[in-house]
């Protein structure tokens, strides 16, 4: 009787080893918790496309966007650990909110980083009017008047939302958030006048400061990226050594994802990110490129985790 547990518990761990080095061997799905034309679906879809060229098998997009992220992100958390059911992850569902609100998933514990793709940056804007030069000019207009101004957000605990509160601490500003229900709606009253300023991504105030209905303070990288030229980071341009944000968009699998599987998809997602194409279509997207491996990438997200933990704690932000 031992002799045959013995052999099927062999056979079990062999079909496994088995299957993991055939893997993939049918179709696999990237779950997209945000709807079509997002920036987390966009960046999913061009790595869909080529890590599906690259592992000879499709990868089908699947859109399940609601709750902020949420929904979509818990599919993939309770997905079957076997590979085939990825996340195109972002900060919000899986670094934020689960900080401000209760999630049906624990992201450290259900998911894993296959690979960091990209980071979505911030500018610093106001209308063209608003009486401050340049950054430095900017902050010290804010010390000045505690209280006189406001600044917009996207909605409280939006990753804009915080960037901009990290922005008024270590700047030492007391200013008035205002919360509105999505960016396009915060950046027409910011335009208007009617709220003093906003940091919102460069895909959403790039034409707007090309255009001049906006002006830029800067950026809220710690470096210069190729997406905004010419504007300054806020960490020179403003003297807020450390200031460096952005929201990650990146790849994750459920958890119990063998390692080796893993690894074959962080290799894939390593060679699609070698690839110019794959470079110049995120940029497109009005994202930077920001390629990180699974360890690095576990890492970063301790490390963004942590930054954010202190940042709500600091602000007191709660979502009512």
């Amino acid at each position: 009787m031992q002799r045959i547990v013995l052999f099927a518990v062999a056979l079990v761990i062999a079909s496994a080893a088995f299957a993991q080095k055939d893997y993939p061997n049918r179709p696999l799905r990237m779950i997209v918790p945000w709807p079509p034309g997002q920036a987390t679906d966009l960046v999913g879809r061009v790595m869909a496309q080529k890590m599906s060229e690259i592992l000879g098998q499709q990868i089908v997009i699947d859109n399940r966007a609601g709750a902020g992220g949420m929904i979509g992100t818990d599919v993939a958390a309770k997905a079957t650990p076997d590979g085939y059911t990825l996340l195109s992850a972002s900060s919000g569902p899986v670094t934020i909110n689960p900080l401000l609100q209760k999630a049906p998933y624990e992201a450290e514990r259900e998911l894993a980083p296959v690979a960091n793709v990209c980071l979505s940056p911030y500018l610093l804007v106001a209308m063209p009017q608003f009486p401050a030069a340049n950054a430095r000019e900017f902050v010290a207009l804010l010390k000045a008047n505690p209280g006189k101004y406001s600044f917009a957000s996207s909605g409280t605990g939006a990753t804009g939302h915080l960037v901009a509160e990290w922005f008024n601490s270590i700047a030492g500003v007391q200013v008035t958030h205002v919360p509105y229900k999505g960016s396009v709606p915060a950046l027409t009253d910011v335009i208007a006048g009617r709220v003093g300023y906003t940091f919102e991504t460069i895909a959403a105030t790039m034409p707007h400061v090309k255009s001049g209905r906006l002006k830029t303070y800067g950026l809220s990288l710690g470096r210069p990226s190729g997406l905004a030229p010419g504007i300054e980071p806020l960490a020179t341009s403003a003297n807020l050594t450390g200031f460096d944000a952005a929201a990650w968009i990146g790849v994750m699998v459920t958890a119990g994802t063998p390692k080796a599987v893993i690894a074959k998809l962080a290799a894939a997602a390593e060679t699609a990110m070698q690839s110019a194409e794959v470079r110049e279509r995120l940029f497109t997207v009005g994202v930077e490129v920001d390629y990180r491996r699974p360890d690095d990438f576990t890492r970063y997200l301790k490390e963004q985790t942590a930054r954010y933990v202190d940042i709500i704690k600091k602000g007191n932000i709660k979502i009512e």
